[in-house]
């Protein structure tokens, strides 16, 4: 707690003053958490002080709210492109971030608990910037280290905006990419990222965490092989939070064949269990692709969850360890660069087709879409693919309708967004090919299938179970 009192004087984050007329104090709390290390020991005890932001009014006590965090697939990109190229990626944390963000509005808070100023036990703290827990906190803390990095002689990327580019007329110098108060430093010139490392650290109190090896929940693993992923910390906590961790193991996490619906069983009378549970195994799809079809299938029953739904939700957490209500079909996507696979999507279908192919051919434009985005990310790294991309479709009539425009009787129902992948072809961004359903890798994140397809397709994905911390 003196720490933390320490960190907020220095930064200048507070004035003790009295309260003006028609002006409010909102109240503040110590929040204590234990933080632990990969192997479960504890890493260190931590105190924080919380502003009670859910007492806020919107449009009184803050405007936008709005912050930028990196998705799951830009993590990943850089992970395989760092394999590829031989980059290492370095992990930096800033220490009480949301203290250096600017506040624009006036904001008072009470005096903390246990830190009453001898004499002032009257006045109140006016807030200079931002504490933890004000609504506002995190947008202007990314303000902050917005154009902070800017000021540096960085350029935000146009189609991800926490990745930031340093680059001069050699080509790309520098990789940034910030999540919150974490930031992933990546490339190839050991200098420049030790120059960084060392001018942050005169700026903002931060702790060099080395190379990267945990982040936002995700294990990485390096060795010749390349990089691995996994969330294996992350599976044994939930294991334990719900009582499975002596459970026995399944093969797959399906059924086949099985069929679920709103309807199935008797109501569970306390549903939060349900949701935390499935909400956990969501989480698991960062790392396990194979997870995204049953747990999008769990989720579509959060509103009203069954004794039914909870059996099929623990199986799938059993698996872990070692629709029929509607016509809508469930599609989805895998792309890689070179052996490593950096994004997938599962996801029903917002609207009814027809047929399969019409499915399939809607899906198609979701597909292209991210293709295109991929592109473009890349060339933002200094990686510009000159020939289209390659999607690969097991439908030959889907295909077909995305490159033959004349065939209107088909087609001609279907919305016109979901046409833009003859645009894209026609642009040579992608590039259709057929590819048996033998061979399909998103069969995995479509249906229930047995285990010797599962664990087929598992293997093609590059997923191991091989003890990768001994390994590499």
């Amino acid at each position: 707690m003196k720490a933390e009192i320490d960190v907020i004087e220095r930064n200048g984050t507070w004035k003790l003053t009295e309260l003006p007329e028609a002006k409010k104090t909102i109240s503040v709390k110590w929040v204590f958490r234990t933080k632990f290390n990969l192997d479960g020991s504890i890493f260190k005890h931590k105190a924080r002080l919380v502003v009670k932001g859910f007492t806020q009014v919107v449009g009184v006590d803050y405007g936008d709210t709005f912050v930028l965090v990196a998705i799951h697939d830009t993590i990943r990109l850089l992970l395989a492109l760092a394999s590829q190229m031989g980059w290492k990626v370095y992990h930096l944390d800033v220490k009480s971030a949301f203290l250096n963000g600017i506040l624009l509005e006036e904001i008072y808070v009470q005096q903390p608990e246990d830190f009453e100023v001898i004499g002032h036990e009257h006045k109140v703290y006016k807030l200079q910037k931002a504490l933890y827990g004000l609504k506002q906190a995190p947008r202007a803390w990314y303000s902050r280290i917005d154009s902070h990095l800017i000021q540096l002689g960085f350029r935000r990327s146009e189609n991800e905006a926490t990745l930031y580019l340093k680059q001069n007329e050699d080509g790309l110098q520098l990789v940034v990419s910030l999540c919150v108060d974490d930031m992933l430093v990546t490339r190839s010139n050991v200098r420049l990222s030790v120059e960084f490392k060392v001018g942050m650290q005169d700026v903002f109190e931060m702790s060099n965490l080395g190379i990267m090896n945990y982040f936002l929940g995700m294990e990485i693993y390096e060795c010749s092989s390349g990089i691995f992923i996994s969330q294996r910390k992350y599976v044994v906590d939930i294991l334990k939070k719900f009582k499975l961790e002596s459970c026995k193991e399944v093969a797959t996490p399906l059924a086949q064949n099985e069929k679920i619906s709103k309807n199935d069983g008797e109501k569970l009378k306390e549903p939060s269990t349900y949701r935390s549970l499935v909400g956990s195994l969501l989480y698991l799809t960062v790392t396990r692709p194979e997870l995204m079809f049953p747990t999008g299938l769990l989720s579509r029953f959060m509103s009203s969850p069954s004794n039914v739904h909870m059996g099929v939700a623990k199986r799938v957490l059993k698996y872990v360890r070692g629709s029929v209500d509607d016509m809508k079909s469930t599609s989805s996507y895998v792309f890689t660069i070179g052996l490593g696979v950096v994004c997938w999507n599962s996801r029903k279908q917002e609207v009814v087709a027809q047929s399969t192919v019409e499915a399939e051919y809607i899906f198609l434009a979701t597909a292209a879409n991210q293709g295109i985005w991929l592109r473009k990310f890349l060339a933002d790294l200094g990686q510009e693919q000159s020939s289209p991309t390659k999607l690969y479709c097991d439908n030959k009539s889907a295909i077909a309708i995305a490159q033959n425009p004349v065939q209107h009787g088909r087609t001609k129902h279907i919305n016109v967004k979901f046409h833009s992948t003859r645009e894209a072809e026609k642009n040579s961004l992608v590039k259709l090919h057929y590819c048996s359903t033998d061979v399909q890798l998103v069969d995995i994140m479509t249906k229930a299938l047995p285990k010797s397809r599962l664990e087929f397709l598992r293997l093609k994905l590059g997923m191991s179970k091989a003890n990768l911390k001994e390994e590499c």
